[in-house]
């Protein structure tokens, strides 16, 4: 009899002896960290071997502990998903909720046929890249509205869920046996079940026959378009379907519909995800200093929301822009990696979130890297601090929030008037769109939720998409309702294609200060984004970060009396 104990990279095979008993001492749980550890072998299960350095031992009292020292911790369990320790313990009933508010959702709907069931295909493991041929991929993240419905974790699944029953069931592929020697064990029907929390487990190769029962129901597919990216969600198929009648129009619509007004579950989750994304941020607030590389602060988030919050995924690629780079607006892709030196007097503009249970967040600092603010970084940075808390205390239900957009622009420019970069009417500015077409290209913020640019917001029945500048962005227009989470983020960006392009344009150059103007050129831009909640009374703030200049310049020269936000 043996059993194998892993550590790290360490394993100890512990083989069968003679009575007699030995006493083994090892160091702590790292090398050069912490006490030492006691691990007493009892007589039948001695080492055959010397034990290896460095070893992390504790006490054993027979060969079957030594064997459940090594096995594995599953998750979700119990009922609950965790990452452990201090980490949120989100309960899988999260989704069962879902499921019973999609179905009731559909019941209602006249047009949806008898003995319909939802039919969902899962995620599945794909390579490096379009295109690419190689058996390696990123980290496996869930399908969104799959994971919305049974919050499964593992690619290659389906998942039905009866309209008149409410009756759910989970599709795991058949793995062969061997699929363990390299991935692990290999969960059984029963497992899974346990796992997620559902009425029934199938394989995925007996699906045909176990959905047909006996008739075939008509199938409701998952076909839309998602109005941020274009794309088209992917319909489930699979072999034999054909026999199957199917609607591709109803699903869609009541799902997104369903995506856009969280659960307190749900909500939960969203504040666990906003809060170690906030933390992450005063980190690298505090980390980074002039002479540094912007990637290192997105390694410097990254470690945070992972060591401390047990966030694997994140929800977006980072925004680590220092000076000029802050005129990008979605910089940091492949071709601006976040690879410049940010130098002493620069703005920094982070902008980053962590994600947690497949449940996202989305917070944007900007900050001087020496922890001093100049006084032309006061004027765009307050200008655009004021729009994100005018904004912040107007949110409420019943309020549109195009006009939340227009209302963040009116306030920038009146303090860039005020500063005397523009000049003029600022009512003036507004009719001519101004800040849509020179300072804030982008929409003031957007839905969130399973995908940081969540679903939901163009749907029919609600108000269209503007063909302004700026507004053309707006990822929704939707009119604010209790229970939907979006984010908050004016910006003001000095953009030298839309600076010539204004100086040049009558229309726009009549208002502008060219000096003053030209006196910003390469300074970058700043962002001010934060996650709230709508609310009976208003808006609830999510990401609580340093946002005045006091407080900023306070947080970043040591001064932790900010904490108390976080620790009362």
């Amino acid at each position: 009899m043996a059993a194998a104990i892993l550590r790290g990279d360490v394993q100890a095979i512990l083989s069968v002896r003679q009575p007699g008993g030995q006493r083994v001492q090892g160091p702590g749980p790292w090398p050069g960290q912490g006490p030492a550890y006691i691990w007493h072998i009892p007589p039948t299960c001695l080492p055959a071997t010397t034990w290896p350095q460095g070893l992390n031992v504790r006490h054993l009292s027979d060969c079957q502990t030594a064997r459940m020292a090594a096995a594995r911790e599953e998750n979700p369990t119990n009922g609950y998903f965790s990452m452990g320790l201090n980490t949120l313990k989100v309960p899988v009933s999260l989704f069962a909720e879902n499921r019973a508010r999609l179905v009731a959702r559909l019941r209602g709907d006249p047009a949806c046929p008898q003995g319909s069931l939802v039919l969902l295909q899962g995620g599945g493991d794909q390579g490096v890249c379009e295109g690419d041929s190689s058996d390696v991929g990123p980290i496996f993240r869930q399908e969104s509205y799959f994971h919305w419905s049974f919050g499964v974790l593992e690619p290659d699944y389906y998942g039905a869920i009866d309209v008149v029953t409410g009756r759910s069931t989970i599709y795991m592929p058949r793995l062969p046996e061997d699929y363990g020697i390299i991935m692990g064990h290999v969960p059984t029907q029963a497992e899974v079940r346990e796992r997620y929390q559902v009425d029934c487990v199938e394989y995925v190769d007996a699906m045909p026959g176990h959905l047909r029962g006996e008739a075939a129901p008509t199938l409701l597919l998952l076909e839309g378009p998602n109005t941020d990216s274009g794309k088209t969600t992917r319909p489930a198929a699979f072999d034999g379907m054909a026999s199957f009648p199917t609607n591709r129009a109803l699903l869609h619509p009541a799902m997104a519909e369903c995506r856009v007004t969280k659960t307190e579950a749900e909500l939960e989750v969203l504040r666990y995800a906003s809060k170690i994304s906030s933390l992450a941020h005063m980190h690298v607030m505090r980390t980074i200093k002039p002479g540094m590389k912007e990637y290192q602060a997105e390694a410097t988030f990254l470690h945070h929301v992972y060591f401390h919050g047990g966030a694997r995924h994140v929800c977006y690629n980072c925004i680590a822009a220092g000076g000029g780079s802050g005129a990008v607006l979605h910089y940091g892709h492949a071709g601006a990696a976040n690879n410049q030196t940010i130098k002493d007097g620069d703005m920094v503009l982070f902008d980053f979130g962590a994600e947690y249970c497949c449940y996202c967040s989305d917070v944007t600092c900007s900050w001087p890297v020496n922890g001093k603010f100049t006084a032309a970084q006061k004027v765009v940075y307050n200008a655009v601090l004021r729009a994100n808390r005018a904004v912040l205390a107007a949110c409420a239900p019943g309020i549109v929030w195009s006009d939340m957009h227009l209302l963040a622009n009116r306030i920038v420019l009146e303090d860039l008037t005020a500063a005397g970069v523009l000049q003029g009417s600022v009512d003036d500015m507004m009719t001519v769109n101004l800040a849509g077409r020179v300072f804030q290209p982008h929409g003031l913020g957007h839905f969130m939720g399973c995908d940081v640019h969540d679903v939901g917001g163009y749907m029919e029945g609600h108000p269209e998409r503007s063909e302004l500048a700026g507004l053309r962005s707006l990822r929704t227009a939707r009119v604010l309702a209790e229970g939907q989470v979006l984010t908050i983020e004016p910006g003001c960006y000095f953009i030298d294609f839309l600076i010539d392009r204004a100086l040049a344009d009558p229309e726009l150059s009549r208002f502008l200060v060219e000096d003053r103007m030209n006196s910003y050129r390469g300074t970058g831009g700043v962002r001010i984004e934060d996650d709230i909640i709508i609310n009976g009374q208003g808006a609830e703030l999510m990401s609580v970060v340093p946002r005045t200049v006091e407080e900023i310049e306070g947080w970043m020269a040591g001064d932790d009396s900010f904490m108390a936000h976080w620790t009362k």
